[in-house]
C-alpha cells in the first residue's frame, strides 16, 4: 500500500492519536518511537501496519522491521510527520489494542521475590502521569497495573510516550471501579496512598501479596477503594510543596515495596 493523499485510511489513522473513542472503536492505536514499537514487537503485541516515509532511507532497524510485516505502508514523509507528531519519523505502527481482562494480569502470580504486586491508578485524569506510573510499575517489579473508573486512557499517544514502552512489557486493564476488581483482588492487602494517613510508608509492611491504590491528582481515592484499603500510608515530605504528584509518591511507594522485597527490613 502506498498513501500519498489525505485518503480516508490516513485520516482514520490521523483520528487515533486524538480520539479516544474512534480508537477503541477500532481496536486499534499508533504507536511511534523506536524503543516504544520494538518493545511492542519483542513482547508479541499485534503490529496490524507498519509505515515507513516513501523515498528516505531507513536504518538497519527500521528496514529489519518492515521484513516482518506482510504489507507494510509507504507514505509520504509530509503526512507520516503528523502521525509521527514530528518530521523525522522513521515508522509509525498501528498496533491492536489488547482485552480488558483481569486474567491479564496473570492470577497472582509471585514475583522474583515471592509475593505478587500490583497497582491500581483511580480515575488518573493524565495521560502524561498515568504513563509515568506505568514506567515504573514495571521498573520496580509490579505484575500488573489497574486503570479504575472514567480515567485518562493508556493508549493515548501521550500516555504511551510517558511509559517509554513499559505499556508494553506490563499489563495493564481498564476497569469500571473498585466492584469490577475487588473479588479478584480478594488474596491481596489493598494499601492506599494518602498524605493525611498516620503510618509512614517505611514503617508499612509491603513484603507480601500487595494492591497499591493510587488516587486521583486532586480528589485521592474514591470512597469505594478507600472502604476496600486495609491499610493507609502516607509520604512524608517538607520544603515549600504541599504534596507530591500522584505517579511521583506512587513511584516511591512502589521503589519501598522493591526495597523491602530484595533487603532485609532492620
Amino acid at each position: 500500500m502506498k498513501i500519498t493523499t489525505r485518503n480516508a485510511t490516513f485520516q482514520q489513522w490521523l483520528a487515533l492519536l486524538t480520539n479516544r473513542s474512534k480508537r477503541h472503536r477500532a481496536g486499534e492505536f499508533l504507536v511511534q518511537g523506536v524503543r516504544p514499537i520494538s518493545l511492542a514487537v519483542e513482547h508479541g503485541w499485534e503490529v496490524r501496519q507498519l509505515i515507513f516515509p516513501a523515498g528516505r532511507r531507513l536504518s538497519e532497524w527500521a528496514a529489519a522491521l518492515l521484513d516482518k510485516v506482510p504489507e507494510p505502508v509507504e507514505m509520504d514523509p509530509s503526512l507520516l510527520a503528523e502521525l509521527g507528531e514530528k518530521e523525522e519519523a522513521e515508522l509509525v505502527a498501528v498496533v491492536g489494542l489488547p482485552p480488558d481482562r483481569l486474567d491479564r494480569l496473570g492470577h497472582h502470580v509471585p514475583d522474583r521475590a515471592g509475593a505478587p504486586l500490583y497497582v491500581v491508578f483511580d480515575r488518573p485524569t493524565s495521560p502524561g502521569n498515568l504513563g509515568t506510573l506505568i514506567r515504573s510499575a514495571d521498573a520496580f517489579g509490579a505484575e500488573g497495573l489497574i486503570v479504575s473508573g472514567h480515567a485518562a486512557d493508556p493508549y493515548d499517544p501521550r500516555a504511551v510516550r510517558a511509559s517509554t514502552g513499559s505499556i508494553f512489557a506490563l499489563p495493564v486493564v481498564r476497569m469500571g471501579g473498585a466492584a469490577d476488581v475487588l473479588d479478584w483482588a480478594a488474596p491481596l492487602r489493598k494499601v492506599g496512598t494518602d498524605e493525611r494517613a498516620t503510618v509512614d510508608v517505611a514503617d508499612a509492611d509491603l513484603r507480601g501479596p500487595t494492591l497499591l491504590l493510587v488516587g486521583n491528582e486532586t480528589q485521592g481515592l474514591s470512597s469505594a477503594w478507600r472502604q476496600a484499603a486495609d491499610a493507609m500510608v502516607r509520604i512524608p515530605i517538607g520544603g515549600a510543596a504541599s504534596s507530591l504528584n500522584a505517579a511521583a509518591a506512587a513511584t516511591i511507594v512502589l521503589y519501598e515495596a522493591a526495597r523491602q522485597r530484595t533487603r532485609a527490613i532492620p
